[in-house]
């Protein structure tokens, strides 16, 4: 989803509605009508739409804390070089830079409340994101949560992006961790299965083939197969996650970067690799990375194959 101009237009300062006397909700609007928000809620009009439309797996964002940390991080870039370019204004960069740090360290993950699963490319768990740092950032400017007139979370917020560039990059960045995580967990287990076999060296037993009796083996060497498969598994996933590291950030809807100035890309990646401390490149065709999902389909591949291994 590009930045939209009709959106911000379709949206005003809250209005607030009271129940016994307290206001429990305000008046969010676009372009198909009016919502009510919960008063305390970060979350905003196009939430709440996502929220109506797309209960598929019951498993919300808040589950996933490394995407919302992805996310926030992109969000956190893309304010920098909007910030750099004048694309938006340094005190409003500043202020979605401040809520997206507290919302790394782990504030707010609450308020991401849309499912995993849902209609377009990640569009609802993008806006879900812009709505959280928009009202935040709001706050710190010392706003009320829903007075987009200070900060707008496509205008601002998204500014200079679209769902199909924030989306992948913050899902890459959030799989870069979490691999990074499982392969030290599997260099662990590769070093126990070593020291079994080198412990096991003297004890024979029947290897089996054809779920039959066969010939001797040691245990030793039926440890240390397994020790040198889940090596190899870990080489793969290596490989398989060096191609992860190519972004598309910078190209928004389909990749020709409508919308942005020429030097977006750079700054974005720029920020984003320092932020994430990653060594993240840019693709040199950002229409080809925007459509090819090939790298995400061999990181799949290399981990079912890996399951299937250990079950």
């Amino acid at each position: 989803m590009t930045k939209s101009k009709m959106d911000s237009k379709a949206e005003q300062k809250p209005e607030f509605k009271a129940e016994s006397g307290k206001a429990a909700f305000r008046i969010e609007k676009d372009l198909l009508g009016e919502k009510q928000i919960p008063i305390d809620a970060y979350w905003g009009v196009h939430t709440s739409r996502a929220l109506d439309s797309y209960q598929i797996t019951g498993f919300a964002l808040n589950n996933a804390p490394e995407l919302i940390k992805a996310l926030v991080a992109v969000k956190f870039a893309a304010a920098k070089a909007n910030s750099d370019l004048e694309a938006i204004p340094a005190k409003i960069a500043d202020a979605i830079c401040k809520a997206c740090l507290e919302i790394g360290e782990g504030a707010f993950h609450d308020q991401f409340v849309v499912d995993v699963i849902q209609g377009g490319a990640g569009t609802s768990t993008n806006m879900n994101a812009n709505e959280v740092i928009a009202n935040r950032a709001i706050e710190l400017l010392g706003g009320v949560k829903g007075d987009y007139k200070l900060i707008h979370p496509i205008e601002h917020v998204n500014a200079s992006q679209s769902t199909n560039d924030v989306y992948p990059t913050a899902v890459k960045i959030g799989l870069i961790k979490a691999i990074v995580g499982l392969s030290a967990q599997l260099e662990k287990l590769q070093e126990a299965f070593a020291e079994k076999a080198f412990q096991f060296r003297k004890i024979l037993k029947i290897g089996r083939t054809q779920l039959q009796d066969a010939v001797p083996m040691t245990l030793g060497q039926e440890f240390s197969a397994f020790s040198v498969m889940i090596r190899e598994d870990r080489q793969r996933l290596q490989e398989a996650i060096s191609l992860i590291h190519e972004i598309n950030l910078g190209a928004t809807a389909i990749g020709t970067g409508i919308n942005t100035d020429p030097e977006y890309a750079a700054r974005a990646r720029h920020y984003l690799a320092e932020i994430t401390q990653l060594g993240l490149i840019t693709a040199p065709d950002l229409v080809e990375a925007t459509q090819d999902t090939g790298s995400f389909v061999q990181l799949s591949g290399v981990l079912k194959a890996h399951r299937r291994k250990i079950v």
